[in-house]
């Protein structure tokens, strides 16, 4: 009896450990994308058009997200940056003189997009513990750079003012508090048509969100899957070592 409640207890330790261990990582997981981040449907190729996903969570538990603004570098000019609505929010892109004109599409460009800012309808707002997704499209993408910075400002209905444009941390370094979100680029391949290639990936809104969704079930599933393997397996160990203990107890031969 004291041999079988042993293996109870344990078997209860070692699934309370799992249990806190799988809510440290999807915690920790939850405090690592708690941030205003930039991602594409595919990799953003140089010289060509991509779409550009802005993921705005709500980190107060006491006020909500009211307006939003990004600003686009001004050393990278881009000619060409359209908004995909978003129900309850209005869009405002507002372009600025270059200090110097670019050729786009064969012809000159004196002026682009610096600043697109998305301004909540009365009564609405991204709620505490809740996130919105604001889409844009743009291009050319400049050719002579790895990255774009997108610093952006977060103003909630509090009246504060959060402001993500730190640059990335050094490699080794730690990631800064409150870093601005950064669209990545990829070289052209060898004789792909970049703006066709990119346009296509851009338009696919609804195959890009689906799978977008389907992998963070995937990753979730795969969490709660592996915990409850271990738990399964701890759970036909000690199983399996009562049953033999008892067969040993009462002289019977193990199977």
């Amino acid at each position: 009896m004291s041999t079988n409640r042993f293996g109870v207890r344990t078997l209860a330790r070692g699934a309370a450990v799992l249990s806190a261990a799988g809510v440290i990582a999807l915690s920790t997981a939850g405090l690592a994308s708690a941030h205003v981040t930039a991602s594409t449907p595919s990799p953003a190729t140089k010289g060509g058009y991509t779409k550009v996903t802005i993921r705005v969570p709500n980190e107060r538990p006491d006020a909500g997200t009211v307006k939003l603004q990004l600003t686009l570098p001004p050393e990278y000019p881009l000619a060409s940056v359209s908004s995909k609505p978003v129900p309850g929010w209005k869009v405002e892109v507002v372009k600025a003189k270059l200090p110097k004109p670019i050729t786009s599409h064969g012809k000159e460009v004196t002026e682009a997009p610096s600043t697109v800012t998305w301004t909540a309808d009365a009564g609405v707002q991204i709620e505490p513990g809740q996130f919105n997704e604001f889409d844009l499209s743009v291009g050319p993408l400049p050719e002579d750079t790895d990255r774009l910075l997108l610093p952006t400002t977060q103003t909630y209905s509090s009246g504060e003012v959060v402001a993500w444009d730190a640059p990335p941390a050094a490699e080794g370094a730690a990631e800064p508090a409150k870093p601005a979100p950064v669209l990545n680029l990829v070289a052209k391949a060898g004789g792909a048509d970049a703006h066709n290639a990119s346009a296509t990936a851009a338009g696919s809104d609804e195959h890009s969100e689906t799978t977008t969704a389907a992998a963070g079930t995937d990753t979730t599933a795969r969490y709660l899957g592996g915990a409850g393997l271990v738990v399964g397996a701890l759970g036909l160990g000690f199983g399996a070592g009562a049953v033999l203990r008892s067969r040993r107890g009462s002289g019977k031969p193990a199977a």
